[in-house]
């Protein structure tokens, strides 16, 4: 469980800096500013992301893109929780503002899913791949290696 955790964090790290350099990048672009809330929205939401794409192994009985819709739909049930709770705590978030944030939300997280579940899938495709070369080595009849 700890080497999860350790695993967990160290996506969130890496998802946050890449979210937080492109996020100055567009800022620098744009010649606008990124208040503090915009930090925080923005942490608390790689947060989210990253959680939702962690708990992939639950999906395990579903085909991947039933999974990846899934996760997706949940990510985006805990971001209206966490923005409903900023609109009570902060100021009230408008119609527009909804929009523009699954919008920011949803092409960033297409891209780091992508590659997250790229990743997934190769390492299970070389792990399929290992257990094929040890099972080739150990069959019957093969005395070669004993």
């Amino acid at each position: 469980m700890r080497e999860k955790i350790k695993e967990f964090l160290i996506e969130l790290g890496c998802v946050y800096t890449v979210v937080s350099v492109l996020g100055a990048i567009v800022n620098m672009i744009a010649g606008t500013q990124t208040s503090n809330i915009n930090v925080l929205v923005m942490f608390f939401t790689c947060f989210i992301a990253t959680f939702v794409l962690f708990l992939h192994k639950l999906f395990d009985n579903v085909s991947p893109l039933l999974m990846i819709i899934i996760q997706y739909l949940v990510a985006c049930g805990l971001c209206a929780v966490m923005l409903i709770i900023i609109s009570k705590i902060y100021e009230p978030i408008s119609p527009r503002g909804w929009f523009e944030y699954y919008r920011s939300f949803t092409i960033p997280y297409i891209f780091l899913a992508g590659f997250y579940y790229y990743r997934v899938f190769s390492d299970a495709k070389k792990q399929d791949r290992l257990i094929r070369e040890i099972q080739e080595l150990g069959e019957p009849g093969d005395r070669s290696g004993v």
